[in-house]
């Protein structure tokens, strides 16, 4: 019922943002005096904040056109390569080949509410010295009931599947909530002596180990209990819809739990990009802008996926409990002999704790330490452990560098 009462309420706002939309054109007008009078500004601010705070965010685009290969810029080709009903994968093709052959990399993105558009700026990192792959994980209430359900082990299953495809030994890199089925599927893939089981393993702010400096999502999920959420925040997508009488859990209810995280963070944000916009400072307002643009734009989870990952792991942690099994078979990390692994972490990461991921080492115990890798960034949260000018200069040459040492 509350997807309904959303969707009611999205319709019944769109005069109302049409209307700002109008009134905007009327301030914005360079004939109009009235547009740089103090009155003018201030309307034109209030009208912008109105349309943003009531509009539905559009799935963004990458938007990555071009790249530096041996200091030459090189265009870049977006086109999607493999299609799954959940998933697309996604191939950043160089317009021109590179003189030295790039090794791939299967950056698989999470599907934890937002679009695989957040890693923007860890594709844009990887692109010079790499041929780049991701996973983008479709919004559910745009799949068809007739699709069927979509669990944890079919997230493993595609995770396998796109390696499979790509057809060699290549990198994957798992952000946050992929870290376990990237871990369960190389798992899987070493005990069947898989031939295209990965290179490597780089798991970035993952929760492997949630009993690790538990933080407020973990607890909540720990106290609260499958039941409840079941109860709480699963609900069945409108005829509004594609994927009409799909459970899912609802961007919009995860949107609003991003938010309370941090309201006064948030409601600070709005407040100077509503000052900034009134002021004309033109970048400072954009930048705001565009990031708020990403972060507010969501999708829903299936329903069986969320309720299956809040389960295993965040409130029975399987994994490190020797207990998580895929499709009836139990999952053993240690028969992982010959796939590198670096885990990374930030030091003020408030989603995925300090010693969640690096967690991972104490299961991979069939790899030799000259296999493994951990590094702790400094002063970063969770974002900044794959975005932001850290990540730029600390960590993605770090990520480079350990790759091209286990190329095979």
């Amino acid at each position: 019922m509350l997807y309904h009462l959303y969707e009611m309420q999205h319709a019944a706002m769109a005069p109302f943002r049409m209307a700002a939309k109008a009134q905007s054109a009327f301030w914005l007008n360079e004939a109009n005096p009235l547009a740089a009078t103090d009155m003018g500004k201030r309307a034109k601010a209030g009208l912008t904040m109105f349309e943003r705070l009531t509009r539905r965010y559009a799935k963004p685009n990458f938007d990555i056109d071009t790249t530096v290969v041996d200091g030459a810029t090189v265009d870049v080709i977006e086109e999607v390569v493999w299609q799954r009903p959940f998933c697309n994968l996604l191939h950043f093709r160089k317009a021109e080949a590179p003189k030295t052959p790039q090794k791939k990399i299967l950056m698989v993105a999470p599907m934890s509410g937002h679009f695989a558009t957040l890693l923007k700026s860890t594709v844009e990192a990887m692109l010079p010295k790499f041929d780049v792959y991701v996973t983008d994980w479709q919004d559910a209430r745009d799949v068809p009931a007739a699709a069927g359900k979509f669990g944890l082990d079919d997230y493993t299953d595609y995770v396998i599947d796109a390696l499979h495809f790509l057809g060699e030994r290549v990198h994957t890199m798992a952000v946050c909530q992929p870290s376990v089925p990237v871990l369960v599927a190389t798992s899987l893939m070493a005990s069947r002596k898989d031939d295209l089981r990965p290179l490597s393993m780089v798991l970035m702010g993952g929760p492997i180990d949630t009993r690790c400096s538990p933080t407020v999502v973990n607890k909540l999920a720990r106290d609260k209990g499958v039941d409840w959420f079941e109860k709480n925040v699963i609900m069945e997508v409108p005829a509004t819809h594609q994927g009409a009488g799909r459970k899912v859990y609802p961007g919009f209810l995860q949107l609003a739990g991003f938010i309370a995280m941090n309201p006064e963070r948030h409601l600070k944000a709005h407040r100077n990009l509503y000052l900034d916009l009134v002021e004309g400072h033109v970048r400072a307002a954009s930048k705001v802008e565009e990031f708020y643009d990403e972060y507010m734009s969501v999708m829903d989870l299936a329903a069986e996926f969320y309720l299956e990952t809040v389960e295993r792991v965040f409130v029975h942690q399987r994994l490190p409990h020797g207990t998580y099994h895929y499709r009836g078979e139990l999952i053993n990390p240690g028969l992982i002999t010959d796939t590198a692994l670096l885990t990374i972490e930030g030091e003020r990461d408030d989603i995925s704790g300090l010693g969640q991921t690096r967690a991972t080492h104490d299961l991979c115990t069939g790899l030799p330490d000259t296999m493994k890798m951990h590094h702790l960034q400094l002063g970063v949260g969770h974002y900044g452990v794959f975005s932001g000018s850290r990540f730029e200069h600390d960590i993605a040459p770090r990520i480079a560098s350990f790759m091209d040492a286990h190329a095979g």
